[in-house]
């Protein structure tokens, strides 16, 4: 069994999935940086000075009682909250991931539709007297030693 699965994890398409997945976590981690600390803040000096890791619902007062400032202090608290604005934040994550790969999927078939295009160059011709494939530069077929024009 052991056998088995030291051929299975070093076959190759596993080893590319892995390394797909690290380089996909550590694009994850950019993608949450590039949301939180540029696009977000903007977004929210635009919307008023919105703050959208701090947008809650208070469902259940904690200890101390609210209004809750902040997503920490209620948090602090042991309110229960339900909070949207990091679900808000999620989702941009997501859609820019999103976009983000399918621009990838996109040059990647358009270079695959190029090398598909491009005519592969002509190297061997056909022998007219036995149908044998010949370097396109011979003058005489090595099977049947016939002249070729």
């Amino acid at each position: 069994m052991l056998k088995e699965f030291k051929v299975f994890a070093m076959r190759g398409n596993v080893i590319d999935m892995a390394v797909g997945i690290i380089i996909g976590g550590a694009f994850g981690t950019i993608v949450k940086s590039l949301v939180t600390d540029v696009i977000m803040p903007p977004v929210g000096l635009l919307l008023g000075g919105v703050d959208f890791t701090d947008l809650f619902v208070t469902l259940k007062e904690g200890a101390t009682a609210g209004p809750y400032t902040t997503l920490a202090t209620a948090q602090e608290a042991g309110a229960v909250v339900i909070s949207y604005g990091i679900f808000i934040n999620a989702v941009i994550s997501f859609l820019i991931v999103a976009f983000a790969v399918f621009l990838l999927i996109r040059s990647i078939n358009k270079l695959q539709r190029e090398q598909e295009a491009e005519p592969t160059p002509i190297t061997e011709k056909e022998c007219p007297k036995c149908f044998s494939s010949i370097p396109i530069k011979a003058t005489r077929c090595p099977c049947c030693t016939s002249e070729i024009a």
